[in-house]
């Protein structure tokens, strides 16, 4: 078996790409983004844009709000406290002890919420004349992001970026919150993860927001179409994988089903960017084609020579939308009589 590499190449001096990362919903999948976040900070290509959806909007802000040498400390600060009741289980379990394990943790997360997370609702919020609209009530992540990320730092940074996505659920529109243009605080992070009907809309300056993931579970299309645009190596981490078994019970059913469900829609995001990028680099080779043409219809002066040529014409291709046919636009001119 082929060696797996321990680090990254060297970052030659002339590379000025910038580096994003990209960070989806996945619930406790979530944690592999850590992992991924380790392997770069040991590299040369630390991110200077971070985004994130649900459980990536967490990671992103944990990332972007506070200093690089703190940022793996404070990932596992927040994974270990929030991954279960670790003292009522023992260190080590083999198998098949480990699959009950993992069973009964995730009952024990339904019934008693997760630490620092999330908490089921009190008796009397069922009781009260206005009923709840989740089963869970988040104030104790609040708490947890205030104490784990430094808000201030996210607002001031110069050199890294934190973009988050959520669903407004007036409008059903798709709204990020950009450290560039908006003041970060916890909440639009929290809108980020707030998954219906377990968490509850978080509401910001007067509108209520729910998971982006709703929407969609990948932030790639935003990073890549902001304008203006400019080189940009993008790592994306995809948590939900398309191929898979045959599930031979119903857990491994309902989790199949979530692969399927996500990935898919990974994938259509992903391939709707890369065709988007590559309809881009067509559109840039016309123009630079149209660039030499015109070149090469000049004096060595640089004025245009157009008596050999009585009429000259410069069509501009783009592409239609499907089932529209569009005429090229043209630019002509007479030769001077």
């Amino acid at each position: 078996m082929a060696e797996t590499p321990t680090s990254f190449p060297e970052r030659p001096s002339s590379y000025d790409k910038k580096i994003g990362l990209v960070l989806q919903g996945g619930g406790a999948l979530g944690s592999y983004q850590a992992g991924v976040y380790e392997a770069l900070a040991s590299s040369e290509y630390l991110p200077d844009w971070v985004a994130g959806i649900s459980i990536g909007a967490i990671n992103a802000a944990i990332i972007v709000g506070n200093a690089p040498e703190d940022r793996l400390e404070r990932l596992r600060s927040f994974w270990n406290d929030i991954t279960g009741h670790p003292n009522l289980w023992p260190a080590r379990l083999d198998w098949p002890l480990t699959a009950w394990q993992r069973q009964a943790s995730a009952v024990m997360a339904l019934t008693f919420g997760q630490p620092g997370f999330f908490a089921p609702r009190q008796l009397y919020d069922w009781l009260s004349p206005k009923k709840p609209i989740s089963y869970y009530d988040t104030s104790a992540l609040k708490n947890t992001l205030e104490r784990l990320v430094d808000f201030d730092r996210i607002n001031s940074a110069e050199d890294v970026r934190l973009s988050v996505g959520a669903v407004n659920v007036r409008t059903g529109q798709f709204t990020y919150f950009d450290s560039a243009n908006v003041a970060i605080r916890p909440e639009h992070i929290m809108a980020s993860g707030a998954l219906p009907p377990g968490f509850p809309p978080i509401e910001i300056d007067g509108e209520h927001y729910w998971d982006g993931g709703l929407f969609s579970n990948t932030p790639l299309e935003y990073v890549i179409d902001y304008s203006p645009r400019r080189s940009r190596l993008t790592f994306q981490v995809d948590v939900f994988q398309p191929a898979g078994w045959f599930p031979a019970n119903l857990d491994e059913a309902m989790e199949r089903e979530k692969d399927i469900r996500y990935s898919s829609r990974m994938q259509s995001c992903t391939k709707a960017a890369r065709d988007k990028l590559s309809s881009g680099m067509r559109s840039m080779s016309c123009k630079n084609c149209c660039r030499r043409r015109l070149q090469k219809l000049s004096k060595p002066n640089g004025s245009m020579n157009l008596a050999a040529s009585p009429r000259w014409t410069l069509c501009s291709s783009f592409i239609a939308p499907p089932n529209r046919k569009v005429l090229p636009k043209t630019m002509s001119s007479a030769a001077p009589q």
